[in-house]
């Protein structure tokens, strides 16, 4: 079953159960959250894979998540401020007109039931990355940041926070399921630890 949904193509992923803050002030964006504040407050995010978040023109990737308007605050000239949540995947299966902004028509793509993920691995690796990412210098998550109890979740919280860039990311919501993750997790960590040490000199 597919439905219509105003999009927000951006550079950065967007996961379940993570927030996502946005400034807001192209005219196109400030119609979509008018519709989406006077309708079921939905809009989905797709990651940009070439070009631009402003004025159009961009290459998106077809897999993405809906994000729910948690709250806006309205500046005089008519920019934005709001906060949404990540809710669930969907899958993109036709781009609409861009306008009066991007739509599509996407389906929905809930995870696979599982077998219980074992993320004692993933988690080690993580906290590791951060730890060798401080080292360098670079802003990230604490090192104490705690997990979500369902292990899908953590793994969304793991690929949000991880030290790895946006491709990465995409790569890894763009999975058939939690335990295909919990290994693309587990391969970009590993690699990305080995770059890091390198980076500090061995």
């Amino acid at each position: 079953m597919t439905t219509t949904l105003p999009m927000f193509p951006l550079g950065t992923v967007l996961f379940p159960t993570l927030v996502l803050p946005l400034h807001v002030f192209e005219p196109r964006y400030r119609a979509l959250v008018d519709d989406c504040e006077s309708g079921a407050g939905e809009f989905g995010v797709v990651l940009i894979e070439r070009g631009s978040e402003v004025g159009g023109g961009d290459v998106r990737t077809t897999v993405g998540t809906v994000a729910q308007i948690l709250q806006v605050e309205r500046f005089p000239d008519g920019r934005s401020a709001l906060a949404a949540v990540g809710t669930r995947r969907i899958r993109v299966t036709q781009w609409l007109e861009d306008d009066p902004y991007p739509r599509a028509e996407v389906e929905d793509w809930p995870d696979p039931s599982t077998a219980t993920l074992a993320l004692d691995e993933v988690e080690t690796l993580f906290r590791r990355s951060l730890a060798l990412a401080a080292e360098l210098g670079e802003a990230g998550a604490p090192l104490d940041v705690e997990l979500a109890d369902d292990p899908a979740v953590a793994t969304f919280q793991v690929a949000a926070l991880a030290p790895i860039g946006p491709a990465d990311r995409q790569a890894v919501l763009a999975t058939e399921s939690a335990d295909e993750r919990t290994q693309r997790l587990t391969e970009l960590l590993t690699d990305g630890m080995e770059l890091l040490r390198a980076r500090l000199g061995g």
